[in-house]
């Protein structure tokens, strides 16, 4: 299965439980062209999923109402998928995972929960029973979207001491320290009213974090104090075109960085395009340079691999594919696009 002109990924969507859900797919390195190779049944809207660091193992969420998160191993051969079980969240719509770097522990964010959770992972990389949950409170200025909190991502920082939580209804990113699987109130950063943060993308070096703010389009910049755990705004960058009147449907949704550390891409919905910034590697600061646009409606999430970058368009139902400019990084169509019912996630072996 793994060949050396191609690179396999798992796409998640939104299906029905009696439905394949999960995709394994390859990338063609030479010109660009994707295709599916199997599918997995037995869970119901896997939106996030999170591939541990060997390439064995696979935790999906289950977006619905009584949410779960699920694990999988991934088999040496055939990449297929095998259930190795499941555990209620405490909460509805999960919707974001992620592996603590030592992999001991699977952190979940709960968006209409307002709950986050902490899994122990054993070493065959089975979910172990809940360590910790924090529910937050409050609200935010837009009635229509921050009613409530919504905590939308969950990441651990490079240490593996502190926790990152975005969440969308509080307009805050919450930091908290990890503690014998418990998650300890750190501090929080306050976000202009009304930006509702969704994803981070940590540079390279470790000096500076990105995050994409879904509802008032925007990239904000921090300086990333590794020592003490706290994040400085730097900047804010619109994520759309200056001349661009944004609509009710314009929302930013996912953010990555390049592995050089020089290019930063985040996906605007509505817009249906992905943005390029240039990150100065002296300062951090962004410079917007181009718009393309993402081959499709909605592109929700979007994953890089080498000198490719793949969109997953929720809306239009397909997968499309841009080779990358390794001199400016700006992206260049293939021309090539992957047919599959609301593609959510991407995620690279």
């Amino acid at each position: 299965m793994e060949r050396s002109d191609q690179a396999l990924f798992y796409v998640g969507t939104y299906s029905p439980e009696g439905e394949e859900a999960i995709f394994l797919c390859a990338l063609n390195l030479a010109g660009g062209e994707m295709r599916v190779l199997h599918g997995t049944k037995g869970i119901e809207n896997p939106s996030y999923l999170a591939v541990n660091e060997a390439g064995s193992i696979l935790y999906a969420v289950s977006e619905k109402e009584d949410g779960e998160i699920h694990a999988f191993s991934i088999e040496p051969g055939t990449k297929a998928l095998t259930p190795l079980g499941s555990r209620l969240t405490d909460g509805g719509a999960p919707c974001y995972v992620s592996i603590s770097p030592r992999e001991d522990y699977l952190f979940v964010s709960n968006y209409s929960g307002g709950n986050i959770n902490v899994f122990p992972v054993d070493s065959e990389g089975l979910l172990q029973e809940m360590s910790s949950q924090v529910r937050h409170t409050g609200k935010g200025i837009r009635d229509d979207r921050q009613e409530a909190p919504h905590p939308h991502s969950i990441n651990p920082d490079s240490s593996g001491e502190r926790v990152w939580v975005c969440d969308l209804g509080l307009d805050q990113i919450l930091l908290y320290r990890m503690e014998e699987g418990q998650l300890i109130t750190h501090s929080e950063v306050n976000l202009p009213p009304g930006s509702g943060p969704r994803h981070l993308a940590l540079h390279p070096t470790g000096k500076w974090v990105y995050l994409v703010n879904e509802l008032n389009n925007t990239v904000t910049v921090f300086t990333n104090d590794e020592v003490f755990g706290g994040l400085n705004i730097l900047q804010h960058m619109d994520t759309l075109p200056e001349q661009y009147i944004a609509g009710s449907d314009d929302t930013a949704a996912d953010i990555h960085i390049s592995p050089c550390g020089r290019f930063l891409y985040a996906s605007n919905r509505g817009h249906d395009s992905i943005v390029l910034f240039h990150i100065d590697t002296t300062s951090g600061f962004l410079t917007a340079v181009d718009w393309q646009t993402s081959g499709g409606r909605t592109p929700r999430n979007f994953a890089i691999n080498g000198n490719f970058l793949l969109v997953a368009n929720q809306n239009s139902g397909n997968i499309t594919s841009f080779s990358i400019d390794s001199d400016n990084g700006r992206l260049i169509p293939t021309g090539n696009e992957l047919a599959m019912q609301t593609p959510v996630c991407i995620k690279f072996l």
